[in-house]
């Protein structure tokens, strides 16, 4: 990797955990909770472009999850989420960089990672933090793993893609006009730009 590559990953791996972080002490358990809005990862659509935003926010994700350890008090629980939660955040970036000639679908590949992976390991972790029974209901999870992946799968996917869509689209579409971004852009710029 060239120098500037590795510092726009650790500029991407900052910004996501700071952002996660910062989600989590003014939304509480909306950062890693049955129901997910994690605003840091709308920055996957920094992914669109450059290859680095990949290893950049499995990073930062990684870090944001090892401090929710400590501040959750999950305990050696908690690295179920580092690991697997990283791994659905890379596999999000990874398709989202693989397909950002396309970039509505590409951001689709956040959702479609979050909303399969984290939700299979959700159940053990809420457990382990004194939740008992599927929010919002009251079933038990014990036993109830595949109604608990069911409701993850729906409440994890809606809340990413609204993530993903309401504020990291207009992120990259914003981003795509600034000087910095505009050669790296998977938008066609200059078209909009005498559209006008």
């Amino acid at each position: 990797m060239k120098s500037n590559d590795i510092a726009r990953m650790g500029v991407i791996a900052a910004l996501y955990a700071a952002c996660t972080l910062v989600t989590m002490l003014v939304l509480g358990n909306l950062a890693w909770g049955p129901v997910q809005f994690r605003v840091s990862e709308a920055l996957c659509a920094l992914a669109l472009f450059t290859p680095a935003a990949v290893p950049g926010l499995t990073l930062g994700c990684a870090i944001a999850n090892v401090a929710n350890i400590a501040l959750s008090g999950t305990g050696m629980l908690g690295l179920l989420d580092v690991v697997f939660g990283s791994a659905a955040t890379f596999a999000g970036a990874l398709f989202t960089w693989k397909m950002r000639r396309h970039p509505l679908v590409a951001l689709a590949g956040p959702v479609l990672a979050n909303a399969l992976i984290v939700p299979a390991y959700l159940p053990i972790l809420l457990q382990a933090t004194g939740f008992y029974t599927i929010p919002f209901t009251s079933i038990s999870l014990d036993g109830a793993w595949p109604l608990m992946y069911l409701f993850g799968l729906v409440s994890t996917g809606v809340g990413e893609a609204v993530i993903m869509y309401v504020l990291g689209y207009p992120l990259a579409r914003s981003l795509a006009r600034a000087p910095y971004f505009r050669e790296l852009s998977p938008f066609d710029v200059k078209a909009q730009q005498t559209s006008r």
